[in-house]
């Protein structure tokens, strides 16, 4: 497959994501991919899925709005997923020999929105379980390290397994969410990131549209908010998976939940993503 890379990812950032979890790539997506995703969020608020909800809402109606899997149904989403650089990125930097969409998600806030992201990570969540994921977290306005998403280096290589915050229960309309609740597993809390920032040394960095942050789904992320009051901010991301990736369900539950859809497209535990709902999108 010919690369449609605007510029070689370098080894050395291969080796940070693989060192640290999480890289940060400059200028990867040009005016017009950034562009087309702008229009293709516009049209996607104004047309949600069941699956849209805000996570917060403030006394002065400042909202952190969010959305995910609507690729299937916005034309612009789906010609990033199929036409962008953003596959062969995941695949370069993850090492993987093919890589398969999972889902994009949309996160939308208000300008001066205090709201911080909790630290998590994502791969717990999911209806899949693997090493080889990764998050193209892109903001779509300018965004400066202090309100853009903190990422915690070498934290998708610890061991332990984490009690994970529920984030069902952000949800002031009082929608039907998906829950994903850890409280009740044997499972280790997760780091004080805030209280320790000197130990865990999370990274943030200015951003511009066409730069993007990647991450490993095992990383542990959060932190985003705290916008100035002229400042919104509008992110893309997309998740993709690698060769070590399989269906797995969750015992806690899920958030996003694919459960029924995998069962639906013939998907059981144990195996590869696949299907039109999860496409090969690169092959090395």
């Amino acid at each position: 497959m010919n690369s449609n890379l605007p510029h070689p990812v370098t080894q050395a950032e291969i080796d940070t994501f693989d060192q640290d979890g999480v890289v940060m790539i400059e200028g990867m997506f040009d005016a017009d991919w950034i562009a087309l995703l702008d229009k293709g969020l516009s049209d996607s608020r104004d047309d949600p899925t069941d699956r849209s909800r805000v996570w917060d809402r403030d006394e002065a109606g400042r909202e952190v709005y969010y959305d995910s899997q609507a690729w299937t149904r916005v034309p612009a989403y789906r010609d990033f997923i199929f036409n962008s650089p953003c596959a062969e990125l995941a695949g370069q930097l993850m090492g993987s020999s093919a890589v398969n969409f999972f889902f994009d998600a949309v996160f939308c806030r208000s300008p001066g929105t205090q709201f911080r992201t909790p630290w998590h990570q994502d791969e717990p969540y999911w209806s899949v379980k693997g090493f080889e994921t990764c998050s193209v977290w892109m903001p779509l306005v300018p965004v400066s390290a202090e309100s853009a998403l903190g990422v915690v280096p070498g934290s998708h290589r610890w061991a332990e397994a984490f009690r994970q915050q529920d984030f069902g229960a952000f949800n002031p309309d009082g929608d039907e969410v998906p829950h994903a609740d850890f409280s009740q597993f044997d499972l280790e809390p997760l780091p004080d990131i805030d209280g320790d920032p000197e130990r865990y040394k999370p990274v943030s960095f200015d951003m511009k549209p066409g730069d993007c942050l990647v991450f490993n789904g095992r990383s542990i992320h959060g932190g985003s908010g705290c916008l100035p009051v002229d400042q919104d901010l509008r992110v893309f991301n997309t998740k993709w998976c690698g060769d070590d990736v399989r269906v797995d369900f969750r015992p806690w539950g899920m958030d996003p939940d694919h459960r029924d859809v995998m069962t639906k497209a013939g998907l059981v535990p144990g195996d590869r993503l696949g299907t039109a709902l999860y496409p090969e999108i690169w092959r090395r």
